[in-house]
């Protein structure tokens, strides 16, 4: 289940978050520069505080983040189970512009006679996010994007899969600064799963947390 997002004066983090006062440190410039923080400076600090919370022998069990797919379903836009190009043109673009890299679509792999789905209609547009993208995307996303949504209070720390992966449902494309609020031609939201290599969901809500995740306080 994802957890939607809904914002408290930037700034106003929710919760303690230890490593964040580093990033602010080290700074926000580009995507490079965002997947170099996050990788190269701030990943190597969390290991001893990883080995000695979860009892760790060696760096190697670590818990890391594999992959981060981010996902928007289309299926309330079709007519006569088709996506209307600039309809699909605008998601597309949204994605250009938010991760690097163009999306995938997805088909319906078999037909829903409750929803009007025809097997092979579209269904959702998707990418999946690796290495020098995907942290500066989970940079992007945490220190700008999540800051800029309307009445934050934090997310939740309850959607987790039981394996150590977190999924965050955003309502509105426009808290990030790459979107132009005149530029767009309808509100989207999108899911967003950051896949990780935890061992269980305890050990990946501590990784997130310490990556500067603003979970809500209970």
């Amino acid at each position: 289940m994802s957890s939607t997002a809904t914002l408290a004066p930037a700034g106003h983090a929710a919760g303690p978050v230890p490593l964040r006062q580093d990033a602010a440190v080290i700074g926000l410039v580009g995507l490079a520069h965002a997947s170099s923080h996050f990788s190269h400076l701030l990943l190597p600090l969390l290991f001893p505080v990883f080995m000695k919370e979860f009892g760790l022998k060696n760096a190697n069990q670590v818990p890391k983040v594999a992959k981060v797919i981010v996902s928007t379903g289309v299926g309330k836009r079709l007519e006569n189970q088709k996506l209307k190009p600039e309809h699909r043109e605008a998601v597309i673009d949204t994605y250009r512009k938010i991760t690097g890299q163009n999306p995938i679509m997805i088909k319906a792999k078999k037909a829903v006679s409750n929803f009007k789905v025809r097997e092979g209609s579209p269904s959702a547009f998707m990418v999946t996010l690796r290495r020098d993208r995907m942290w500066g995307f989970l940079d992007r996303l945490i220190n700008l994007a999540i800051p800029r949504i309307k009445d934050f209070r934090g997310v939740s720390d309850k959607s987790f899969d039981g394996r150590g992966n977190y999924t965050l449902g955003v309502k509105e494309q426009i808290i990030f600064p790459e979107i132009s609020f005149d530029k767009i031609d309808a509100i989207r939201g999108m899911d967003i799963t950051i896949v990780t290599t935890a061992r269980n969901d305890e050990e990946g809500r501590a990784l997130l947390r310490e990556m500067g995740m603003p979970f809500r306080s209970n």
